[in-house]
């Protein structure tokens, strides 16, 4: 039988190293969705902290770690959240931190990297690109390279929340996750399974980014040649095989849902919820939208992961305020 990576004790363990800012993140029935959405609807709010996601939950436990070792360097390839969180944990640690980007990644996203005291390359590619020239930054300068989801810091960090939803069961039926490269799919769903198996755990990604959905469903990694969404948070072409095993273990579902449902999502999130969120953050109310009858009168919790987004962008996909 197949064995997770993930390790319950470490989990517990991440929380003590973890800045204190970045946990016990909001969580509460958001009652204003639910007349629109046919369903109770509960929001875990991981955009409560200074870097706006959840993934600084990871880069606490690698940069704890690192200070520890006595490393004094790190470098990553991000679509700018793992990016942002690193730059915060390793200015904190004394850590010099590269951060690799695409060119065409979200400009909020890389001036706050630059902000938080990171080196910022960028190239001319997609994210797929930047992992490259990290690993080899990272092999020719002899630091660490930190891999989002394949490197089990950043999946045990992003699992703390799995820690804080479980203080609340048995008080939701399913939990809707953004699925990307894994961590906080992986994570999450590792900790809700093991303390309640009857919880439904779905992960939700963009059908132009279907390239881990599609390894889910066909117990293989399969890859894209590209990926084409305005979620750029979980738009990874190549799925990485030890994150997939862990994921086939405790998704009970992986589903795909339309930009035009995404978009709508983040419209319902503004105007029902007060929140200006990502796109990646708004794929658990597509998916309820996409949907209405298999979560209708069941009570679902989705983690509002991120809410750094270019406002041109934010304010041209939402459009105007209704009338």
């Amino acid at each position: 039988m197949q064995e997770t990576r993930l390790d319950t004790a470490r989990i517990r363990a991440a929380r003590q190293v973890i800045d204190p800012i970045f946990l016990d993140t909001p969580l509460y029935r958001c009652e204003a969705l639910e007349p629109v959405l046919g369903c109770a609807v509960s929001v875990k709010l991981e955009t409560a902290n200074p870097i706006r996601s959840f993934k600084a939950r990871g880069t606490e436990v690698v940069a704890s770690g690192l200070a520890a070792n006595g490393s004094r360097a790190v470098v990553c390839a991000s679509a700018g959240n793992l990016g942002q969180a690193l730059a915060w944990s390793g200015r904190g640690r004394g850590l010099e931190v590269t951060v690799v980007a695409s060119r065409h990644a979200t400009v909020a996203k890389l001036e706050r990297i630059r902000a938080l005291g990171a080196e910022l390359e960028l190239v001319d590619g997609d994210h797929e690109l930047a992992r490259e020239r990290a690993a080899a930054i990272a092999r020719d300068q002899g630091i660490r390279l930190v891999e989002d989801s394949l490197d089990l810091e950043t999946c045990e960090g992003a699992a703390t929340i799995g820690l804080e939803l479980v203080d609340a069961l048995p008080s939701f039926d399913a939990v809707l996750i953004a699925l990307g490269g894994g961590a906080m799919a992986t994570g999450v769903g590792h900790v809700v399974k093991s303390h309640a198996s009857d919880v439904e755990v779905i992960c939700v990604q963009p059908a132009g980014a279907p390239a881990m959905t599609r390894s889910w469903r066909e117990h293989r990694v399969v890859s894209t040649d590209s990926a084409d969404t305005i979620a750029d948070g979980v738009a990874g072409r190549h799925p990485i095989p030890e994150v997939l095993d862990d994921l086939l273990l405790v998704a009970d579902d992986a589903v795909l849902v339309q930009e035009a449902s995404i978009v709508t999502g983040m419209r319902m999130l503004l105007d029902h919820a007060g929140l200006i969120v990502e796109p990646s953050a708004a794929l658990g109310i597509a998916a309820i939208l996409e949907d209405r009858e298999r979560f209708a009168d069941r009570h679902v919790l989705t983690i509002i992961c991120g809410s750094n987004v270019d406002m041109d962008a934010y304010h041209r996909w939402i459009g105007p305020a209704p009338q």
